[in-house]
């Protein structure tokens, strides 16, 4: 099990504009390279104001190296207080084009899944810009209530909304590891985004899909719901992810809103939230 980034137990950051106000954050990132996998082909990013993680696809040979372009453009914002959706989407856009040339030489190509939150201070309201292309994920748990705010782009997602499958057969179905979205593979990016209103006792968990795909809904309820700190939380999550079979590479990073001026609303969700809900 690997830690990476600082394990940072409550950083503050000042509001642009509003001197008396400002966010507290704590946050920590673990990734493991499972029971079975030879590599480890997941990357990530903990540098404020962006918080990511990426699955990388093709084989050890372009997958790491897939993952790692999109985490290297990500990690170029890090500092700046103008993040918001368009920064991020050139940058998405300019790890595309970074693994394209990669993988110019590779028969099978290379590419990644990446999902994300970047800290937005600079809007009418605080909030975290949530984007996502594949099926790695970002959560929101609040008051005991968990959600799935990206939705996966993945063949067993289109099932599910089709009404095909259930939910709970889908992470058990043999295409369950095929993606209809990534970076790479020559594709344009199309990721998807989300606003969700930055709120005290908030806690944001982004996780690649070794974590999803051995605990269940409830299991990470249960983990989050145990107050422990950021790293203990992320830690108690790699280890139960290995502990039930670690068939992929697992990586995991917990974001805690600690203080944050009181909200104009009191849902998870701004009214103009983007994207699909998952």
């Amino acid at each position: 099990m690997t830690r990476h980034g600082d394990d940072v137990a409550g950083h503050r950051f000042a509001i642009p504009g509003r001197p008396d106000e400002h966010i507290t954050l704590s946050w920590a990132a673990v990734t493991d390279v499972g029971r079975r996998r030879q590599a480890n082909e997941d990357s990530l990013i903990v540098q404020p104001p962006v918080f990511a993680v990426a699955d990388g696809m093709g084989g050890h040979a372009a997958g790491d190296r897939a993952s790692a372009a999109v985490v290297d453009r990500l990690h170029a914002l890090a500092g700046r207080d103008d993040v918001d959706e368009a920064v991020v989407r050139e940058a998405l856009g300019l790890a595309a084009g970074d693994i394209d040339t990669l993988a110019a030489d590779l028969p099978l190509g290379a590419g990644t899944t990446v999902t994300g939150a970047v800290l937005d201070l600079a809007g009418a309201e605080p909030g975290f810009v949530v984007f996502n292309v594949g099926d790695s994920r970002v959560y929101g748990f609040l008051r005991n209530e968990l959600v799935q705010v990206t939705h996966d782009h993945s063949v067993v997602q289109e099932l599910v909304d089709a009404g095909l499958l259930s939910a709970a057969d889908a992470e058990s179905h043999p295409e369950s590891n095929v993606v209809t979205r990534a970076l790479g593979f020559r594709e344009v990016p199309r990721p998807d985004y989300w606003t969700v209103p930055i709120r005290v006792g908030l806690r944001l968990l982004l996780c690649s899909d070794g974590l999803t795909k051995e605990l269940d809904a409830d299991r990470l309820r249960l983990h989050l719901s145990a107050r422990l700190s950021a790293s203990e939380t992320a830690a108690a999550l790699v280890d139960a992810a290995l502990a039930a079979g670690g068939r992929d590479n697992v990586t995991v990073v917990i974001v805690d809103v600690l203080d944050a001026p009181e909200p104009a609303g009191s849902g998870l969700y701004n009214e103009g939230s983007a994207g699909t809900r998952g």
